[in-house]
């Protein structure tokens, strides 16, 4: 089974199950789903960072601050965020990603109820090479001082200053 076949939970604006459909159908037809963004940072509070590698089949090649991805059919937030985060940093024993918020990512061409988690990671990883292209970790100094340097998923993105005015309050 490749990526575009796996079943994902349809959803509607409030986040109800409404059907299900393959994951390439859910994106050539921007059928809203679910996705995690998780929030690894090292023992020294730094940031994971990666480039996404060219085969994605969304946002190819860009840079993320996040791991994750999407919520397969019948699966939790909580359970699709701490397999994802394994799977990306290829890891096992992690403990659970703390969730933190939820919110609705919309563009021109994608929609999907997104979950933000934050965990640390003190293993050694081992990033997915069907996922992760690049990899290195940031401070938060460093991360901010790349923004505007780097071509970003524009999810992550979003995600990403959300969770700074979540932080802030």
């Amino acid at each position: 089974m490749t990526p575009s076949d796996e079943i994902l939970d349809i959803v509607d604006e409030n986040d109800e199950v409404i059907g299900q459909a393959p994951r390439g159908e859910a994106t050539a037809r921007g059928l809203r789903h679910r996705c995690v963004f998780i929030e690894v940072r090292d023992a020294e509070g730094r940031v994971f960072v990666h480039r996404r590698t060219a085969t994605k089949l969304v946002f190819p090649s860009h840079y993320d601050m996040f791991v994750g991805g999407v919520v397969g059919a019948g699966e939790s937030y909580d359970g699709a965020a701490l397999r994802e985060a394994e799977e990306e940093l290829g890891v096992s024993g992690l403990p659970e990603p703390e969730p933190l918020f939820r919110f609705l990512y919309t563009s021109a061409e994608h929609t999907w109820w997104s979950a933000v988690y934050q965990v640390r990671c003190e293993l050694p990883v081992v990033p997915q090479a069907e996922e992760v292209a690049w990899h290195t970790f940031l401070d938060d100094r460093e991360l901010e001082a790349r923004l505007d340097e780097w071509l970003w998923v524009p999810d992550g993105l979003d995600a990403y200053r959300r969770l700074k005015e979540f932080r802030a309050l």
